[in-house]
């Protein structure tokens, strides 16, 4: 008997590719945008996507970005009647793992908040949580080391998401944040996430 074509031990597997749905926002950070998707570009079996909040727009190109670029317009554009795709539901879906970088101090209260009022938030709120979801704050030094600030790092990652913690550095608007300055932040923060329930 000759085996069948249709034989699954016959078919050579097709790898897909790991899908990186990355979320930016409006910090001055998202400057950054292009160099952080081309980087995510070199790392073979990556495929990206990103969607950006209207504020974030103000700090990069779109034509900087190689990879498909989703906004809250798109999400009103592509939904007309009960039947059509809901992309928020789509893009949670199609995404393996979601990166916001950067992750400003607005988008940050809102998603502690359960607030979803843009794409990128009602992605957040939507995404499972079996599947990782990183986070890079940044802000400047003062809202920082706002009180509010740990408490709400503390809910992320009470929700099981993965802080990137921010560097210290030269910020653009002048302010220098010093290495204690920063160290006493991300301190803060891991306490109030211990504290936080689950």
């Amino acid at each position: 008997m000759e085996p069948s074509t249709s034989c699954p031990a016959a078919t050579p597997l097709v790898k897909r590719p790991f899908h990186v749905l990355v979320g930016v926002t409006g910090s001055v950070a998202a400057l950054k945008l292009p160099l952080l998707v081309s980087q995510l570009l070199d790392i073979p079996g990556l495929e990206v996507a990103v969607v950006t909040t209207e504020r974030a727009k103000h700090f990069y190109s779109p034509q900087d970005i190689p990879v498909t670029l989703y906004s809250d317009a798109d999400e009103w554009e592509m939904w007309k009647c009960r039947s059509d795709p809901v992309l928020h539901i789509d893009l949670r879906r199609w995404a393996d793992l979601m990166l916001v970088a950067p992750l400003d101090a607005n988008t940050l209260g809102k998603v502690a908040s359960g607030i979803c009022d843009n794409l990128l938030t009602c992605i957040i709120r939507a995404w499972d949580c079996h599947k990782p979801l990183l986070f890079c704050p940044a802000m400047n030094t003062v809202m920082w080391e706002h009180p509010i600030t740990a408490q709400q790092v503390g809910q992320l990652k009470a929700f099981g998401y993965v802080e990137i913690p921010c560097v210290a550095k030269k910020l653009v608007c002048g302010d220098q944040e010093s290495e204690r300055e920063h160290k006493q932040g991300e301190q803060q923060a891991e306490e109030e996430g211990k504290q936080a329930p689950c």
